[in-house]
């Protein structure tokens, strides 16, 4: 298996933003591995961009809105 280098920096004053850098080749290996490449995948990506669009969904900004 390839081994993947990650990067992640957080910034002092915002303790809760990380930013994570990796090689493109390798990040396109990883989502090959997780399967983001399968057509049933990006179909669904499809359907939820689609719903998205639509107002179908709704942005949370906590699990707390779920309730």
């Amino acid at each position: 298996m390839v081994s993947l280098n990650i990067t992640i920096k957080q910034k002092k004053n915002r303790s809760r933003k990380a930013t994570i850098e990796f090689d493109a080749d390798k990040f396109e290996r990883l989502a090959a591995v997780f399967g983001f490449f399968n057509p049933d995948f990006l179909k669904s990506l499809e359907e939820s961009e689609k719903d998205f669009k639509e107002g179908k969904v709704k942005r949370l900004r906590s699990f707390k809105d779920l309730r």
